[in-house]
């Protein structure tokens, strides 16, 4: 069973897997600290300092904080966006190069692939305009 464990847990999708969580962790406490406090406390300066989260209702005996659950979406909001930026930053970086100039037409005649700079076609001898 143990050799069994082993050979689960050595596999390649399993470690990918737990370096991807542990990357993701690592990678979420960056994004959170960027929103927590640099861009939320600047859209606070930009709103008046508007803070939602000390809003409360009493109801009966329960306190219910619908301020803070205002204040998880705007900070969600806010993540999603800051995430959003990044992803698009790293695919402009991953873009693809451009084509490559074709090195091949096709002849007119008799439609085959024939080196660009060629003035007469190797399959049917016509010739080409340049």
């Amino acid at each position: 069973m143990l050799k069994e464990f082993r050979e689960f847990i050595m596999r390649g999708n399993v470690l990918d897997l737990a370096i991807a969580v542990i990357i993701g962790g690592a990678f979420g406490k960056i994004v959170g600290s960027l929103v927590e406090h640099i861009l939320t406390p600047l859209i606070g300066l930009l709103m008046g300092g508007v803070d939602f989260s000390g809003i409360s209702s009493t109801v009966g005996g329960a306190v219910i904080m619908w301020g803070m659950f205002i204040q998880a979406i705007i900070d969600f909001l806010i993540i999603a966006f800051v995430i959003f930026l990044i992803v698009k930053a790293v695919n402009k970086m991953k873009a693809a190069p451009p084509p490559a100039d074709p090195t091949t037409k096709e002849c007119p005649h008799c439609f085959s692939a024939i080196s660009i700079k060629a003035t007469r076609c190797p399959h049917c001898t016509s010739e080409l305009k340049a």
